[in-house]
């Protein structure tokens, strides 16, 4: 990726646009669980981002998998009535298709249709994908950006998989001395094998560390598949809700004490952190699952009410996460601030929800950095960077 703006002129887009501005396609969708969610992140982004400076080209995956041209209308793309929006109902008609560049040497995006010759949409300069899960935020999407060559907003390969993968993100912060939780991981090849001895390690844990436990997909985001669980009358249910949405699932204990997240964004001098935040117990959830953050839109609490040694240390824990996994651009980090005085990490979100009620823009918001400065700077941060490895 080239460390300046793209020397060539981006192709003007069919709506007459500035040939001069910075093209910038914005991918969004995809076929995890969390597909709704990236699409409201995306109407977020569309609305604000500087239409002076960027041309944008909006290209969103189905839940199926296929890249197609969508209506550049964020209007559509928001929680209207509980009821979640789609890539499907934004697509333009036809049964066309979107290709990016496998050729380092072209930034050229073709739409293709069956049976016609593919035509040409222009060359792309960056691309902004807000994907949230597995097939998009997990590094399989920045291979393919890797391979073609384009500049892209957000971390490289081997960080977007470390973030989505809860067990070995845990792994490496345990090396790096971060101080997480207790847990334990049953993969897909032990459940297989022997589903019995499977469950009952998971028994064991919750006899060692105490009920209530949480059993979640490995590889999930948006608390999506995650379960409280208080007893064994609740297990196996929470064990399939987990395995409906990733083969291989964590169990971590519960963690007594408060809810702190800390956004880190990537500066011109390195990474810095936000004002951190906090999530207030949730009183008409059993905790802070997907209805609570999206549906219900429980507020959190920004900048939280630390002390100023307990905010300084949290920051240099989430930038210390940052560079530990090896991240780029953004992130969100989660910790528990516990009734010891201690702060453990949770996890980090290398694509966090970017909607206009999410943590991480709210968090930049109370730092000095407002929603269009912060797409801005993703933007600018990934046009610096070198290609390669790194």
């Amino acid at each position: 990726m080239s460390s300046e703006p793209s020397s060539q002129s981006p192709v003007p887009s069919a709506s007459g646009a500035d040939p001069r501005r910075l093209r910038v396609a914005v991918v969004f969708g995809g076929r995890s669980s969390e597909h709704a969610i990236s699409v409201v992140t995306a109407g977020a982004v569309l609305r604000a981002i500087d239409r002076t400076r960027y041309d944008v080209l909006p290209i969103g995956i189905t839940t199926d998998g296929r890249w197609v041209l969508t209506a550049d209308e964020p209007e559509r793309m928001a929680i209207a009535d509980r009821s979640l929006p789609g890539v499907e109902r934004l697509a333009e008609p036809g049964e066309g298709g979107v290709l990016l560049p496998v050729d380092p040497a072209s930034r050229e995006v073709l739409y293709t249709e069956p049976g016609a010759v593919p035509k040409a949409l222009g060359e792309v300069d960056v691309v902004l994908p807000l994907l949230h899960g597995p097939y998009g935020e997990d590094g399989t999407l920045q291979g393919l950006l890797e391979l073609s060559g384009v500049p892209y907003v957000g971390s490289g390969v081997l960080a977007s998989a470390v973030g989505q993968d809860k067990e070995y993100m845990k792994r490496v912060f345990e090396s790096f001395g971060l101080p997480v939780g207790p847990y334990e991981v049953v993969r897909a090849q032990e459940w297989e094998r022997d589903a019995t001895a499977a469950r009952a390690k998971v028994v064991d844990f919750a006899a060692e560390h105490g009920w209530p436990i949480f059993v979640k997909p490995a590889r999930a985001g948006s608390s999506m598949g995650i379960t409280k669980v208080d007893d064994l009358a609740g297990l196996d249910a929470a064990i399939e809700e987990a395995r409906r949405h990733d083969p291989k699932i964590i169990v971590e204990s519960l963690l007594r004490g408060r809810e702190i997240e800390c956004g880190v964004l990537e500066f011109e001098d390195g990474p810095r952190a936000s004002v951190p935040a906090e999530i207030p117990p949730v009183t008409s959830h059993d905790f802070y699952d997907f209805e609570a953050k999206y549906i219900d839109s429980a507020a959190g609490i920004v900048p939280a009410p630390l002390t100023a040694e307990e905010t300084a240390e949290v920051q240099a824990l989430a930038v210390r996460a940052f560079e530990a996994a090896s991240c780029e651009g953004l992130v969100r980090a989660d910790f528990f601030l516990l009734d010891s005085g201690e702060f453990v990490i949770n996890e980090i979100n290398t694509m966090p929800g970017f909607t206009p009620i999410s943590m991480y823009p709210r968090m930049w918001q109370e730092s000095g950095v407002d929603y269009p400065e912060l797409v801005d700077r993703l933007i600018q941060a990934a046009l610096r960077r070198p290609t390669g490895l790194r």
